[in-house]
């Protein structure tokens, strides 16, 4: 453990101007709030913060952050306040360990409800100063250095998991690939104690048996450049277990099929000489195509710079080689904070844009749920860079749609979205986007986002976004059925119903107004009886003794004007098509389902929560749902296949349901206009020599 000077003398030797006497009181103060709390490992508790100031200093981080570090503990452990901390050192320091302090307590189980909101708050606190991401991170680095001494297993596998679910990728989206490394090898060998130790035994038994191998090649490098003229470092390693365990899980191969065991890491003095290096290499290796990545020229989000080539060394050996000039390897080892050290606060807005991505999505995130989703997909990454056609540049996850690339660019362009050009051609949304690609969005003016598209939206941004609008336009769907609900349940009563009297009943239900109370009725969160009854106090007295007619009227209530899948949705049971007669059914909080009249859904009795409806006259497009039965010969599914495309049909699916010789049975979706077309396909079907037999399903 750091001792106090040892402390005060680290801080001071890259700023001399730092205030000696307030980090000699800092750790006084945390020294004596934890007195005698002892850690799982039996030191001190008051030895972790003190290490985790030292990793602070390490950083060369400022004199508030490493206070900051020393006190994170103060108010979730002891009896001290943030009042306490800002009294004693001020409103900068409070807040930064405020902010530390809310996200400790993401350490609950993920999946839980106050882990999302812990989430939350710990997006928003790093949003603000991204200080308290450099603290929270070297507070979890020094909790894995010593997590074998904790002795649940179930704990520590948790903390692990939590390590490697969002710790280690937030690390690396900040640039701090030695923090993200060492983050991933611990939790690695808690989670997966046995693949852990078989990567490491071999990696030992190659060491052991490689008679300098490694070696060898650092120096053929470096030679091979020294004679072009090049003066560089050259270092050899092996790669983590981790990332080996990893490359194994997604190729599915074993440990002897991983040929690029090997990476090796040249430093040079300028990015002119990263250029020259790569293009000796190249010419005196053979370089694997498809594996030269140049994030000099674009850089990854968190800033990381850098050369990626892969060269068959000595006909056989397939290895790594990483160039970058020095300043870039010190940025990249540390990124974000390394900025911090030598250019302030002001370089790193840039490198952090994603989090206002973050915050977006937790504005538009709808639950618990939805949150950790989103924004885990924001904190991954594996991405990919494609254009605008002016040539501004976006990083975006592999998989990414150009729907996904419109959100990025602006939330407004990505819910206007109608159509995108990929490299100058029509292409689907749901296209996934490559390196390099220049993406021209399409948008209409009154375009709004499809709930279809979260069938193929990679990005949490764009997921939230989506999700957000669908709600809201369900709302208003929900909203407007309400009304005409409403209207319905007002002419049941024994009164003329004016704006007075919707007032008292919007007040006696204890809602806010009177679209609440429209969304109300058409969530049926509240039945008809509840709202005649706060409508006209007294009215449904009669109703215990009887059902008079008033109480309830048979009018049918149109559709028109709400969309399907949001305002209302087609029940698969039964597959109504506009021309059937519909009933629907009301299901709190969720769209109303509308099935045919004759559906055995309705017979069953389950749920007599029935409205009477109605297509509107314009109402086309529908799924009918057919049950085939084929002849089983040569040529009998072509011709029905015939008599779909004379009837301008698309089929949706076909399934075979039953092979019982001579017959063939068949369960087809067909996307038709009305029940007239449907009408007119089975006529077709049963006038044909193929089919044995055609009902709707």
């Amino acid at each position: 453990m750091l001792r106090q000077y040892e402390l005060v003398e680290r801080v001071k030797e890259y700023d001399p101007d730092a205030d000696e006497a307030m980090l000699n009181r800092a750790y006084v103060y945390t020294v004596q709030k934890h007195g005698t709390q002892k850690r799982a490992s039996g030191d001190p508790y008051f030895s972790h913060p003190v290490e985790v100031a030292g990793l602070m200093t390490d950083l060369k981080l400022d004199q508030a952050t490493v206070m900051t570090a020393l006190l994170h503990d103060t108010v979730e452990d002891t009896l001290a306040t943030i009042d306490d901390i800002e009294k004693n050192f001020g409103k900068d320091v409070a807040r930064l360990v405020d902010g530390v302090t809310k996200l400790s307590k993401i350490e609950q189980m993920p999946e839980n409800e106050r882990a999302a909101e812990n989430l939350r708050k710990f997006l928003l606190a790093m949003s603000e100063d991204i200080r308290v991401l450099l603290v929270k991170l070297g507070d979890r680095l020094h909790n894995m250095r010593t997590l074998h001494f904790i002795k649940k297993e179930e704990k520590r596998r948790r903390i692990a998991r939590e390590t490697l679910d969002i710790y280690a990728p937030l690390a690396e989206r900040i640039g701090m690939y030695e923090y993200m490394r060492e983050m991933q090898a611990l939790a690695f060998r808690h989670l997966e104690p046995e693949a852990y130790e078989t990567i490491t035994g071999r990696l030992t038994q190659i060491r052991e048996s490689d008679g300098g191998q490694v070696d060898a090649i650092a120096l053929a490098i470096k030679q091979a450049l020294a004679e072009a003229g090049l003066q560089v470092e050259v270092h050899g390693r092996e790669k983590q277990p981790y990332s080996i365990w990893r490359k194994m899980a997604e190729r599915h191969v074993s440990f002897d099929a991983i040929t690029d065991i090997f990476a090796f890491r040249v430093l040079t003095d300028s990015v002119e000489d990263c250029y020259r290096a790569m293009g000796l290499l190249h010419t005196t290796w053979q370089f694997i195509p498809g594996r030269f990545k140049d994030y000099i020229s674009t850089p990854k989000n968190n800033g990381y710079r850098s050369l990626h080539t892969s060269l068959i060394f000595d006909k056989s050996m397939r290895v790594e080689v990483q160039i970058r000039s020095h300043d870039m390897h010190r940025t990249n080892g540390f990124g974000l904070a390394a900025h911090w050290a030598y250019k302030q606060q002001d370089s790193h807005d840039g490198q952090v844009a994603w989090l206002r991505d973050l915050i977006e999505i937790v504005d538009a995130s709808h639950d618990a749920e939805e949150l950790l989703e989103h924004a885990r997909m924001a904190i991954y990454q594996d991405r990919i860079f494609a254009f605008t056609p002016k040539g501004a540049l976006f990083q975006l996850p592999k998989g990414a749609t150009p729907v996904d690339f419109a959100f990025a660019v602006h939330t407004d362009l990505g819910a206007q979205t109608v159509g995108a050009k990929v490299n100058g051609r029509h292409m689907p949304l749901r296209t996934q986007l490559a390196n390099g690609d220049v993406v021209e969005i399409i948008k209409g003016k009154d375009a709004e986002p499809q709930m279809s598209w979260l069938g193929f939206v990679v990005t949490g941004k764009a997921r939230a976004s989506i999700r957000r609008a669908v709600r809201l336009k369900e709302r208003d769907e929900i909203e407007a059925l309400g009304h005409k609900l409403f209207d319905d349940i007002a002419d049941r009563v024994p009164a003329k119903i004016g704006k007075k009297a919707i007032r008292a009943a919007v007040k006696r239900l204890e809602l806010e107004d009177e679209d609440d109370l429209y969304f109300a009725v058409g969530a049926a969160k509240i039945d008809d009886r509840d709202v005649m009854e706060a409508l006209v106090p007294g009215c449904t007295a009669e109703i215990e003794g009887g059902d008079p007619d008033w109480i309830r009227r048979e009018r049918a209530i149109s559709i028109r004007g709400l969309t399907p899948g949001v305002g209302f949705r087609l029940a698969t049971c039964c597959h109504p098509v506009p021309g059937d007669r519909i009933v629907g059914l009301r299901h709190p909080n969720k769209s109303v389902e509308v099935h045919a009249i004759d559906c055995l859904t309705l017979a069953s009795g389950i749920d007599n929560d029935w409205l009477d409806l109605q297509w509107d006259k314009r109402s086309q497009g529908a799924v009918g749902r057919l049950k085939v039965t084929l002849y089983d010969r040569t040529g009998t599914l072509a011709e029905m296949a015939g008599i779909f495309a004379k009837n301008h049909v698309n089929v949706r699916s076909l399934k075979q349901t039953q092979l019982d010789h001579p017959f063939t049975s068949y369960e087809i979706e067909l996307e038709v206009q009305d029940l007239a077309h449907l009408t007119r396909i089975l006529s077709a079907l049963r006038a044909s020599d193929a089919v044995a037999q055609a009902d709707r399903g």
